[in-house]
């Protein structure tokens, strides 16, 4: 008699399971959604964008359209962050009129995005560009974030050289990410975007992951002054709090 009574007991357990497995699926499907829709990227950096996000047992389709080629990297990155997702499907299309790669029109974009990720220099920086001079104008804190936005801008790659004519004030910086909490797998994918946006930094295999806004990097460098320059950039990172460095040099062969 008890042993009957345990296996109908198993038999309803093993029923209630079998009925709650795509309502689980589904409810973790419309949290994966929810979450690409109120993440920093999206909510900040892809606003303007036209962008659906689907998620169906993990997989996450992304269609629609987005203004620049780096839009489309960034919401795939973004996505694939997020808890839950087990693959990103990106049908994400770019619009026609795109710049030439290395064209001045595509410098000034690619400048422009690098400095918005970075928060200890002005995302207000105006940037022109010709022959791949690039030329950065406007106001910045102090001397040293002057400097520091020529440094990074002229470390994108195909910059020539840089013409910093910014003015220095002694105003504070006032950049909309301050004080602000940046979620986990915003914070990835703006590292891999200036990881990869960086000329020092582009070959270099990076393993980006991030939690509570401490970020683990690991993977492979050529040397010490790379692992260090990695770490630099991170840091400087919108919504970073610590980065925890576990890169290795690779051994030359």
């Amino acid at each position: 008699m008890k042993s009957k009574y345990s296996a109908t007991l198993l038999a309803v357990v093993a029923a209630m399971m079998v009925t709650s497995l795509p309502v689980l699926a589904s409810n973790m499907d419309d949290s994966i959604e929810t979450s690409a829709r109120q993440s920093h990227v999206f909510k900040t950096y892809l606003k303007s964008d036209d962008i659906k996000v689907e998620a169906e047992d993990g997989t996450v389709t992304l269609t629609g359209t987005v203004e620049e080629a780096s839009h489309k990297s960034l919401a795939e990155d973004t996505v694939a962050g997020l808890s839950g997702v087990k693959s990103v499907d990106n049908k994400l299309a770019i619009k026609a009129d795109q710049p030439t790669e290395y064209s001045d029109a595509w410098l000034m974009t690619k400048v422009k995005t690098t400095l918005l990720f970075h928060r200890n220099v002005s995302a207000m920086t105006e940037v022109s560009a010709k022959e791949g001079v690039v030329t950065l104008q406007g106001k910045a804190s102090s001397q040293a974030e002057k400097s520091l936005t020529t440094e990074y801008a002229l470390d994108i790659e195909g910059v020539k050289k840089v013409n910093n004519e910014m003015s220095v004030s002694d105003l504070p910086k006032n950049k909309a990410t301050l004080g602000e909490k940046i979620d986990d797998a915003s914070i990835t994918a703006e590292v891999k975007m200036v990881l990869l946006s960086h000329r020092s930094t582009s070959a270099v295999h990076t393993r980006v992951e991030t939690k509570n806004g401490v970020v683990t990097l690991s993977g492979k460098a050529k040397n010490a002054a790379e692992i260090d320059l990695v770490t630099k950039y991170v840091n400087d990172i919108n919504g970073v709090h610590d980065v925890k460095n576990q890169m290795s040099i690779e051994q030359s062969k």
